[in-house]
């Protein structure tokens, strides 16, 4: 298989693999390789879960791919949007495994974009108590952000994600030949993730980011491939130090979030993709930086325009009947919340975050009237 692997040590060491280190491939042409992959570890039957969209051709080459392996394989189908993370879609998933006979020795093997993986690795994790589970993501969101490190969910009425697990992959496939095929809306939507990773740990990934805003927007194979590979390094980094978000460093993954998650629940899911609500929820956090000092006004400027050349959204007219007070409370329920004071994630330069806490939440609804238009 042609492509970068990355490994992913959750003991946080260069020796032997733990059972729980896992590979990240990262090449053109990759899904092909799923069968010999699952494979090589021993698996003999495999579960597929696909967003619909992705049947054709995605997931029916992976399952060709499985079938040539010699592994036994089912398909199961769940409805695109963000929707389908949710209670009613997770029962009757389990159920349909069930009516399967699937045990644990049996892995499960999502094919989708980020909700797939998300919805996929809850049900790995919760089914007969725990089934390996394989990303093999398709979308470019999930290939350089959710669909490593393990962390799974569904979301409630009450917020995103707020029902969840961390349930490590046992490999994370991910075949840029995929996106050439995504619509522009939801390629786009990606690229909010990655200018994440170059504001939060690589000011010189950020700068490399702004120097080849033209080719990524044109998705040239090399441009496209060093931003996967180089955000999957940093995603990995990360993780290895702090899978379960205990010390902290994890948490600067979430840089954005916590106004892009309360934007995503008070405009209803799917009004904004993931990551447009990223891009929105980073200006405000910026604009927040800067009112409390902690950044420039030419760092400001500069994550505002690199994410304008990348088409991606800087205001929107989707929050403006959303009242201030409503998105103050879903904020309040983000995980991140502690004894009832928000945090966020906030830069102190390009390259740089920390988590923030005590402040004023006046300032966080100033922040919020610069992505709002009318």
């Amino acid at each position: 298989m042609a492509d970068r692997t990355i490994t992913l040590r959750l003991d946080g060491t260069d020796g032997p693999p733990p059972d729980r280190t896992y590979a990240i491939h990262v090449g053109r042409g990759t899904l092909a390789e799923t069968g010999k992959v699952l494979a090589a570890t021993g698996c003999q039957r495999a579960v597929v879960l696909a967003d619909a969209a992705v049947v054709t051709p995605h997931a029916t080459a992976v399952m060709t791919s499985l079938t040539q392996a010699g592994l036994a394989t089912d398909l199961l189908t769940v409805p695109s949007g963000e929707a389908s993370k949710s209670l009613t879609e997770a029962g009757r998933l389990w159920e349909a495994l069930a009516q399967l006979g699937i045990d644990r020795q049996t892995s499960l093997v999502a094919v989708g974009g980020g909700v797939i993986g998300d919805l996929g690795g809850f049900l790995a994790a919760g089914f007969a108590r725990g089934i390996p589970c394989w990303q093999v993501p398709t979308t470019l969101v999930a290939q350089v952000d959710s669909a490593i490190g393990g962390k799974t969910g569904i979301n409630l009425a009450a917020g995103k994600n707020l029902v969840g697990a961390f349930w490590q992959p046992q490999g994370v496939i991910a075949d840029i030949d995929t996106l050439a095929t995504l619509p522009t809306r939801e390629f786009t939507s990606g690229l909010a993730e990655v200018v994440k990773y170059g504001m939060i740990l690589d000011a010189e990934f950020f700068a490399w980011l702004e120097a080849n805003t033209a080719a990524i927007v044109a998705r040239e194979p090399a441009a496209i491939e060093h931003l996967v590979q180089r955000s999957a390094e940093l995603k990995a980094f990360v993780v290895e130090r702090d899978e379960r978000e205990l010390t902290g460093l994890r948490a600067c993954l979430n840089y954005g979030h916590t106004f892009a998650h309360a934007f995503e629940t008070a405009t209803g899911y799917g009004t904004l993709l993931h990551g447009e609500a990223v891009s929105l929820g980073m200006v405000a956090a910026a604009q927040l930086a800067a009112t409390l000092g902690r950044i420039t006004a030419e760092t400001v400027t500069r994550q505002h325009t690199l994410l304008e050349h990348l088409g991606l959204p800087v205001t929107t007219n989707t929050l403006a009947a959303v009242a201030d007070d409503t998105l103050l409370a879903i904020m309040g329920r983000d995980k991140k919340t502690e004894h009832g004071q928000l945090r966020f994630v906030l830069p102190d330069c390009i390259g740089h975050v920390e988590l923030v806490e005590g402040i004023d939440p006046a300032a966080v609804t100033a922040a919020i009237v610069g992505v709002r238009s009318t």
